[in-house]
């Protein structure tokens, strides 16, 4: 959207409002430009109804109506209220029994707060890295290789010709396209997103949130979660935390009595396999962080076991300063994404790779699919006719696509999972400098199984960058949200990752735009309790001196010192669990195009082609029958690799 004078400073005033700066060098968000940050950011979203929304918010945003009835401050222009009456006012919407009310608060609070905090600032340095101890951007390296892939990027309405074209080019898409072209058939790749390589990389957390990640939806539409994927060449292969996991047993039994008996037997085995040589998946590069020491330490103490991460780098990966920034992008080339691996092996033998084309929609005529459509971001038109179409859109946009596509089975879009994930912080003594060290090298196993069924939670870590790490935090003020950061060399996060038994679901608006609703179910949402107080045990077994959650209540305690557990729990249990009561992220994204034995219970048969259009074949997370348990990229190739070897057979 192209704001107006009005719209603008309308955010001006939300904006200085949760960020106004300390008086003594740390600017306000309007002085150091983090509005300029939150429209370039806003610009992405592809729904026209949001951004529509939005411009009417801003513009009655100072309306003494408006504050009556979002803030409660009265008949009085926000304008006209002090720094302490705006926080105040915000407040009162962030604590409301009304659920959209929440929802709108925390849209704006993550607007506000991500875009100051990773906007670099007329410097290029924003004065609370140096607060906070975080060293900013790596900077390009000038030593790394040009780009091994040479992608096309339609500049002129183009059409081509091919046996398959592959809609994504991430973990599914690259595992398809290698797989179909090693078995001589043409191969076109297609990816929304742009090329970018070892050389890109470093640039900082904005120029990566915007190139690397999707525009959206960027959040469930109840304000439940805050939804993150890769967009790009690669996919998210790229921004992944390198965590290699096969699917487990447990697991791939529940898919094989959904009616996929692969799942059992040596077919998906050999698929796994392959994927983790492929990957180059090994313990050699999983050193003890401090974030991870951290979660070793307290689990131990417990009496909880904790084992070490396989990763996918290479010998190249440092395991400390460079890793930790890796989640936008490896400058040393050492993570094994798809780029470097399946995309290079389908390049090599003749796939055809295309950037910049959003595929609107696939062609289907008289029940069988002849290829595709794409429209770039300049509006040109590109055409792929093909015998198959390969959809590994990921589990937003494959579903959303199928329904553009004018299929039909009820199931396309159902049975979402998300792996609901949350983080417990706690502040040390020592300094813990959370954004440096392994991507993740710990893994706790411990409430796995809160069911007997295989449902519960994992607990990891991950590195703490000062922009995405506050999608997990709560904001009671912005001095008490500035000591927290100004704290953040010292402060150590356990991450909670629920494995979901229940769903949700994935529609398209009138344009076409994918829609995701999902609200936790009570048992996921006792999991994912259980998994919190977990952390919190870690944290204080571990030796923080203050523990806190994004609850938007402040459920926090200090041990031994102020307040207990047992205190904490009631806290976060009157805080709640509901949407925009406490801060919760979707990082896996899973299951909206499920493969099954039925059309009556899944969108996609056994072989992974959709019950409508048998040359319709998807790849890619959605077609999980339910949540992995797992960091799910390696399962999502290994699937991909198993269904684009059974298409391959039918075509050559």
């Amino acid at each position: 959207m192209e704001p107006t004078a009005k719209q603008r400073t309308a955010l001006g005033m939300i904006c200085d409002t949760f960020t106004p700066g300390d008086g003594l060098g740390l600017p306000s968000a309007t002085e150091l430009g983090a509005v300029d940050t939150v429209f370039r950011m806003l610009a992405r979203n592809p729904r026209e109804a949001e951004n529509k929304q939005l411009a009417t918010l801003l513009n009655l945003w100072d309306s003494p109506l408006l504050s009556l009835l979002l803030t409660g401050s009265g008949l009085r222009r926000f304008s006209a209220l002090s720094q302490a009456e705006r926080e105040q006012a915000l407040l009162r919407m962030g604590d409301s029994r009304i659920g959209a009310k929440r929802a709108l608060f925390q849209a704006l609070k993550s607007a506000a707060l991500i875009a100051y905090n990773v906007t670099p600032g007329p410097t290029g340095s924003n004065p609370l890295w140096k607060q906070m101890g975080y060293p900013g951007p790596l900077g390009t390296l000038q030593t790394a290789p040009q780009p091994a892939l040479a992608p096309i990027r339609p500049t002129a309405p183009t059409t081509l010709t091919c046996d398959v074209v592959v809609v994504g080019s991430g973990a599914g898409g690259g595992a398809a396209a290698a797989v179909l072209a090693e078995a001589g058939l043409d191969v076109v790749v297609l990816e929304r997103g742009n090329y970018y390589d070892d050389r890109d990389f470093g640039t900082g957390e904005l120029e990566a949130l915007v190139n690397l990640y999707a525009p959206g939806p960027q959040t469930t539409s109840e304000g439940q979660l805050t939804l993150a994927a890769g967009t790009c060449l690669g996919g998210g292969t790229v921004v992944n935390w390198s965590t290699s996991l096969p699917t487990p047993d447990n697991v791939r039994a529940e898919w094989a009595d959904l009616g996929v008996p692969q799942f059992t037997d040596a077919e998906f085995g050999d698929a796994l396999s392959t994927v983790l040589r492929r990957l180059g998946v090994n313990s050699d590069h999983s050193p003890l962080s401090a974030r991870d020491a951290i979660l070793e330490r307290g689990a131990t103490a417990l009496g909880w076991t904790v084992d070490s991460l396989p990763r996918n780098v290479s010998d190249a990966c440092d395991a400390g300063v460079e890793c930790g920034n890796c989640g936008y992008g490896c400058r040393l080339g050492a993570k094994q994404s798809v780029n470097k691996t399946w995309l290079a092996d389908a390049a090599a033998r003749g796939a055809r790779l295309v950037v910049d084309a959003n595929v609107r929609t696939v062609d289907v005529r008289n029940g069988r699919a002849e290829g595709v459509t794409a429209r770039t971001s300049d509006g040109v038109a590109v055409d792929v006719r093909a015998r198959a179409v390969v959809v590994s859109a990921g589990a937003i946009q494959t579903p959303a696509l199928l329904r553009r596509s004018g299929l039909r089975n009820k199931n396309i879009g159902r049975y979402l999972r998300l792996h609901p994930a949350a983080a417990v912080n706690g502040v040390f003594d020592e300094e813990i400098r959370p954004w440096e060290g392994g991507l993740q090298a710990r893994i706790c196993r411990h409430h796995r199984d809160l069911d007997g069924n295989g449902y519960g939670v994992i607990y990891e870590t991950g590195p703490m960058h000062p922009g995405l790490s506050v999608g997990f935090m709560n904001w009671r003020g912005a001095d008490a949200h500035r000591a927290k950061l100004q704290n953040w060399a010292h402060t150590g996060a356990v991450g909670v990752i629920t494995r979901d038994r229940d769903h949700g679901t994935v529609t398209v608006d009138g344009g076409g735009e994918p829609v995701v609703s999902y609200q936790l179910s009570d048992r996921d949402r006792a999991h994912l309790r259980t998994g919190i107080l977990g952390a919190a045990q870690i944290l204080e077994a571990a030796g923080a001196r203050r523990i806190y959650t994004g609850h938007q209540s402040g459920a926090a305690y200090e041990p031994g010192k102020s307040g207990s557990h047992d205190e904490f729990t009631a806290a976060c249990d009157a805080g709640g669990y509901g949407p925009g009561q406490c801060s919760l992220a979707a990082l896996h994204i899973m299951g909206s195009a499920r493969m099954g034995g039925s059309a009556d219970t899944s969108a996609a048969n056994p072989d992974g082609a959709t019950w409508d259009v048998p040359n319709i074949v998807v790849a890619d997370a959605s077609c999980f029958p339910t949540s992995s348990g797992v960091n799910p990229m390696v399962s999502i190739e290994a699937i991909a690799y198993m269904n684009a070897k059974r298409l391959a057979a039918q075509l050559v």
